[in-house]
């Protein structure tokens, strides 16, 4: 087993050691699937209400191999559904139950990983969303408004003009930009590979090198099990934590899209670029663009930089070539040398790899007593918050079924998101929102209103 390519896996700190695979049939309280965020803070969170449950949990490959190794290291308040649409789904009381919860969910974040003595280069400078023309700036204006019709302050989401970025970050071409505190920069593989540290320490095994092949559902006269080629685990509950690699589980062909996000990084830049490119109290960044773009000031001054583009693969395919698309990685680095035109060194790492969309865009914690069967997943990626809020709200599930919790009260709680179309619908819908989005922000960038964008809200059901 190889780590993933990527810059955060090649500054760890320390050689990966590969765990044990499974290798004879075992038997669990609780067995979850997937070594990532989501089933790693679901061990934690299930370790600290019961010290005593045996809990076990499989990885196909390394622990973190996934999007948790590879994100964008943005621990954001982000919710993947627009708040418009979040309030005629769910009403004004869940909306801002959700909200609330989120913007604790980052400080919340940030405190277990100092109690863990996780060194995730946790830095909580906020975030930054420029404009970069006139209808960006009127769309973000706009934005801040609506915020304060709802009785926000500017201490949750406030406007800044051209001379005031400065005091924050600054791009080439910025009209101005919003700034939102509730976001942290963190390294994500240091998280994610120190997590499982953390819920081994606990007592929970994991088992590395180890791929599922089929979950069965608890029947009257057997438990929940996990099938795999070194063993079978039974367990009086099953959990489904493997986010854009679900589709590669038989049945979960069109319970999630996996879409392809790349990253690029550079190498470590000098004190005079961030002198003149600001960040100094590390906020993340993006524009308003519609083909969605994110990036970060690394803890040693790199940028790493990211965005969606790259194809959607016909029948929801997950393959490891897919991680790797020059003509995407192109444009990439097209659009950081534009960002900030005194860059003029080399990219150092390229990478990428899927997160999972699902077909109303909003993730979903579910667990069925009866089946043993539990899944929490979807985030569209914004899983660095989102995957731990899901993982307590599946622990008090679990473990608090008749109680109602902060965390279970939220409006995706029980909530199942309804199956992809068949292919070749999927492929052509998912390409298509990638086409209409990139048309809308070569359009928009001229200064003209793109009919595109119309569409694809339309496509998206926004």
């Amino acid at each position: 087993m190889r780590p993933p390519r990527s810059l955060w896996w090649s500054t760890l700190d320390e050689p990966i050691e590969a765990r044990a695979s499974l290798s004879s049939d075992i038997d669990a309280d609780v067995a979850v699937v997937g070594a990532g965020y989501t089933g790693l803070w679901t061990a934690r969170e299930l370790k600290r209400r019961d010290p005593h449950l045996r809990i076990a949990v499989l990885e196909k490959s390394l622990c973190g191999f996934g999007a948790s190794g590879r994100n964008g290291g943005w621990a954001s308040a982000l919710y993947p559904l627009a708040e418009h649409a979040v309030l005629e789904r769910h009403g004004a009381d869940a909306a801002e139950h959700l909200r609330l919860l989120l913007q604790r969910a980052v400080d919340d974040l940030g405190d277990s990983v100092r109690e863990d003595r996780i060194d995730a280069h946790f830095a909580k400078g906020g975030s930054l969303t420029f404009a970069r023309n006139p209808i960006q700036a009127s769309r973000l204006r706009d934005e801040v408004a609506h915020a304060r019709d709802r009785g926000r302050g500017e201490h949750d989401l406030r406007w800044l003009d051209e001379h005031e970025l400065y005091d924050y970050g600054y791009v080439a071409g910025a009209l101005g930009a919003t700034y939102s505190p509730h976001c942290a920069r963190l390294h994500p593989a240091r998280l994610a590979r120190g997590l499982g540290d953390v819920v081994e320490r606990l007592g929970v095994t994991i088992y590395e090198d180890t791929a599922v092949t089929r979950i069965i559902p608890a029947s009257r006269s057997r438990r929940a099990r996990i099938i795999t080629v070194g063993g079978t685990v039974s367990a009086d509950v099953v959990v489904r934590a493997t986010e854009g690699f679900t589709p590669t589980l038989p049945g979960e062909r069109r319970t999630v899209a996996p879409i392809y996000s790349l990253m690029i990084a550079t190498e470590p830049q000098s004190p005079a670029f961030w002198r003149d490119a600001g960040f100094r109290h590390y906020p993340t960044f993006a524009d308003d663009r519609h083909a969605i773009i994110y990036g970060q000031r690394t803890a040693d001054d790199r940028i790493a930089f990211g965005g969606r583009g790259a194809p959607y693969h016909f029948g929801s395919s997950v393959e490891e070539r897919f991680d790797q698309d020059d003509k995407t990685f192109r444009a990439l680095e097209h659009t950081l040398r534009e960002l900030f035109p005194t860059f003029n060194g080399a990219i150092s790492h390229r990478w990428g790899g899927p997160l999972a969309l699902p077909r109303d865009r909003e993730p979903s914690v579910v667990f069925d007593p009866e089946s043993g069967l539990a899944a929490a997943g979807g985030y569209t990626g914004d899983g660095v918050v989102l995957s731990r809020v899901c993982a307590i709200a599946l622990a008090d599930l679990i473990t608090k079924p008749d109680s109602v919790t902060d965390h279970t009260n939220l409006a995706f709680v029980h909530h199942q998101s309804r199956k992809w179309e068949y292919e070749p619908v999927r492929w052509m819908g998912i390409n298509a929102g990638r086409s209409f989005a990139a048309r809308a922000d070569v359009v928009e960038h001229t200064g003209r209103h793109s009919r595109a964008s119309g569409l694809l809200g339309r496509l998206l059901g926004e």
